[in-house]
């Protein structure tokens, strides 16, 4: 097998609350290679948000080793842990974290002025993107225009514009109503199949259903980790 996209070898988060020392995660080992179809479950505060955050760079473990790509997250300066912020995870939120007064268009367009890619190749991005989640025909439609399914496509296709090597989605349905939610659960499926790496975090069985593995996380340890193939059909 090649070696892993992501590695985690005894990652530990600890805070401090008051006088205790409380343990978020409490030595964490998982590899997760390119093209995998993950969900991280777990009950409220098992840790996987906190496991989440550490995968995508939002947070720094307190021990243990983090490699993406084969290079050692620990030592990176915040220019190089933003560059993987803004390249190679794409992020979806459960609250779609749109700014309301831009246009779909404009709101997908975001990572690409961070990234400072010129105007032009932004516009081509962006659309295309958004062309890429169905929604090719609402670039002008400011978030209040849009239906809850909607701007999570929005949302999807920001993070999708910088060719992310994964998309990192924290409950991303727990704001839709069932049809919706299973609208975008395809859209994951499809760009799985189509090579990118998925990455859920969710409490919703029938949410992490849809993928090819699933761990679950229990008093920030690994409680399971399963693995099955799945014949999926996206047409």
């Amino acid at each position: 097998m090649s070696e892993p996209m992501i590695s985690l070898k005894e990652i530990t988060r600890v805070y401090d609350v008051g006088a205790e020392k409380v343990y978020a995660l409490a030595g964490v080992d998982v590899d997760i290679h390119n093209n995998e179809y993950l969900s991280i479950m777990g009950p409220s505060g098992s840790g996987k948000s906190t496991l989440m955050n550490i995968i995508g760079c939002l947070d720094s473990p307190s021990g243990g080793l983090y490699n993406f790509e084969g290079e050692s997250v620990h030592t990176m300066d915040d220019n190089q842990l933003a560059s993987i912020r803004n390249q190679k995870i794409g992020f979806v939120f459960q609250t779609f974290n749109l700014l309301p007064k831009l246009t779909a268009l404009r709101n997908v367009e975001l990572p690409l002025i961070y990234a400072n890619i010129p105007k032009d190749e932004r516009m081509v991005q962006a659309n295309l993107a958004l062309e890429k989640v169905g929604l090719g025909d609402r670039v002008k439609h400011k978030p209040n225009e849009l239906s809850g399914g909607q701007r999570q496509r929005v949302a999807i296709a920001r993070a999708l514009v910088t060719n992310p090597a994964i998309i990192l989605a924290d409950e991303p349905t727990g704001n839709l109503d069932s049809k919706s939610g299973e609208e975008i659960m395809k859209l994951f499926d499809e760009l799985h199949a189509q090579g990118n790496t998925i990455i859920l975090v969710t409490h919703e069985a029938y949410i992490a259903e849809h993928a090819d593995r699933t761990i679950t996380i229990l008093d920030g340890k690994i409680n399971t980790d399963i693995t099955k193939h799945i014949k999926r059909d996206v047409s």
